[in-house]
């Protein structure tokens, strides 16, 4: 069991079993950060900000951290110390919003931080949204948006599930309805609960709140765990009726899978249930939502992680509607390295629909074309085989890379990124022509050398499966950025890692097909401008 997951097999034990000496005795949880009350319209709003004591140290501590060679610029970083799940993607009056678990300066406890975006791209940072009191923690969760207000739904630890409202146009003041949770973890009268209470999420349908609780339950007939997300239902958010298990049909996921950071909605003429796994990653559930039985009857499922989600691969999701019937979905990244005053950062937002029933499309969400600065291109050329082929002109640590490139007969494909002129480090791209399961290709990112410093924990491979037609070409979007590589292909498959180049000189681009010739037929590249 990894490191994040112990720790949170170690919270969730802890809020079963509060470490406190009476249990009937509240205890005095309050956050040490500094809280204000903010105007109601957006002029006070954005006028109160502009002196707001949490906002100047904001941004005296991203001058700060912006010297660290490995912090991205145009992936999202919280402004000072740790950060954790990203929570709570929302879209209100205008304007997208990001929550996510950060622990402030002032004390090691889960808050909810949050920034604000009119393009999903540029974020602009806010104070502080919702501190811990009465929970210990302030977990994930998710948000629904309605005409007048937007509604938070997450846990907090030691005491259970809470729902939290705000109605201002920048969403900076949350109220927590009843000041308690409104799906505890223990029941009145101390008997046990037919549910876990975790990690929610949360949806409207005919004037009903229907809400999920994630993490695990015992599988019949031999009481292993396996995922699980239970059913609640409420008229007014605060008292709410447990139904019963949500999900039919599951034969995907596996045994140990846990059903964190849930989001469930509509995509297409379908429903998805994005989730994470504490044991296998980020995961989906595609399917029909049964609305007479409130039973989600599985189809299919997939991975949006296909390695390990540590050391520095993608973690948990938080996900909203886009507006044209898919979801935008933004995750956050594990470290590989420690770095001092902060450690993770967020993958770019990925659009999700559907590219045919059982299967999910995904692509660069927001404005990202914005960034673009100086631009080079490559006219086409054969790639002959067995020989690495040097692009001279392309280079840099915060680009965009995108390339066509027909395989042919080639077995394989690279593009090495991050190269030092004697590739003492490289980050390799690799295609492998159908060498998957059915005749299916391969896609990888092999971080194995893309680092000579001593204290980066290395990993094995992130690889996935992609399909192309006979004559269809590879389409690749690469995005780096300092310590993050990320990269889409044909609309089929998004890869993401961490990597840490020690040398100044790592900054190269090299292709190479093995075997056979393959034909590059167009490539560009920008270097990126930050987003800060």
């Amino acid at each position: 069991m990894n490191t994040r997951a112990i720790i949170v097999l170690i919270t969730v034990l802890g809020s079963l079993y509060p470490l406190r000496a009476d249990d009937e005795q509240p205890v005095d949880y309050e956050s040490k950060v500094p809280k204000f009350n903010y105007a109601q319209t957006l002029p006070k709003q954005q006028a109160q900000l502009e002196t707001n004591p949490l906002m100047l140290r904001f941004r005296k501590s991203r001058l700060r951290l912006a010297a660290d060679p490995h912090r991205p610029i145009y992936h999202f970083v919280n402004p000072e110390n740790r950060m954790g799940d990203a929570n709570g993607l929302c879209r209100w009056q205008n304007r997208w919003h990001l929550f996510y678990q950060c622990r402030p300066a002032e004390e090691d406890r889960v808050h909810w931080g949050h920034t604000v975006s009119d393009d999903l791209i540029h974020w602009q940072d806010l104070p502080y949204a919702i501190y811990p009191q009465p929970e210990y923690h302030s977990y994930s969760g998710s948000t629904l948006v309605e005409s007048d207000r937007v509604i938070a739904m997450y846990h907090g630890t030691r005491v259970g599930n809470f729902v939290a409202t705000s109605s201002d146009p920048l969403l900076l003041n949350w109220e927590k309805l009843g000041g308690a949770p409104v799906i505890p973890i223990k029941s009145p009268d101390g008997s046990p609960l037919p549910y876990r209470v975790f990690d929610p999420c949360i949806w409207k349908q005919e004037g009903v709140y229907y809400a999920l609780s994630g993490w695990t339950r015992p599988r019949v007939p031999d009481g292993q765990l396996v995922r699980a997300n239970f059913l609640f239902k409420s008229t007014d958010l605060v008292n709410w009726e447990y139904l019963h298990p949500f999900v039919e049909g599951d034969r995907f996921t596996r045994i140990g899978d846990d059903g964190a950071c849930p989001y469930f909605w509509p995509i297409g003429d379908r429903h998805i249930l994005v989730f994470f796994s504490h044991i296998s990653g980020g995961q989906y559930l595609l399917g029909d939502y049964d609305t007479e039985r409130h039973k989600f009857v599985v189809t299919s499922h997939g991975l949006f992680n296909r390695g390990a989600t540590e050391p520095g691969g993608v973690h948990a999701p938080s996900a909203t509607p886009d507006g044209q019937g898919g979801l935008v979905v933004i995750f956050d990244m594990n470290q590989a390295r420690p770095t001092k005053g902060w450690n993770e950062n967020m993958t770019l937002p990925r659009r999700l629909s559907l590219q045919t029933k059982d299967q999910l499309r995904v692509e660069p969400a927001g404005e990202i074309e914005s960034l673009r600065g100086q631009h080079k291109h490559v006219e086409p050329m054969t790639l002959p085989a067995n020989k690495e082929v040097v692009l001279k002109n392309i280079r840099g640590n915060a680009m965009e890379i995108m390339a066509t490139i027909n395989p042919q007969n080639s077995s394989t494909l690279e593009i090495n990124v991050l190269r030092s002129p004697n590739k003492e480090e490289y980050t390799r791209i690799v295609f492998y022509r159908n060498r998957g399961y059915q005749g299916q290709s391969l896609l990888s990112i092999d971080s194995s050398r893309s680092s000579t410093l001593a204290d980066v924990s290395l990993r094995a491979p992130e690889t996935g499966p992609i399909s192309l037609d006979p004559g269809e070409p590879l389409e690749l979007r690469v995005f780096l950025d300092k310590s993050v590589v990320e990269v889409f292909a044909n609309g089929q498959r998004c890869l993401a890692v961490r990597v840490y180049p020690g040398r100044q000189d790592s900054l190269g681009v090299s292709l190479r097909s093995q075997g056979n010739d393959a034909e590059l037929k167009s490539l560009d590249a920008w270097q990126m401008k930050s987003i800060y």
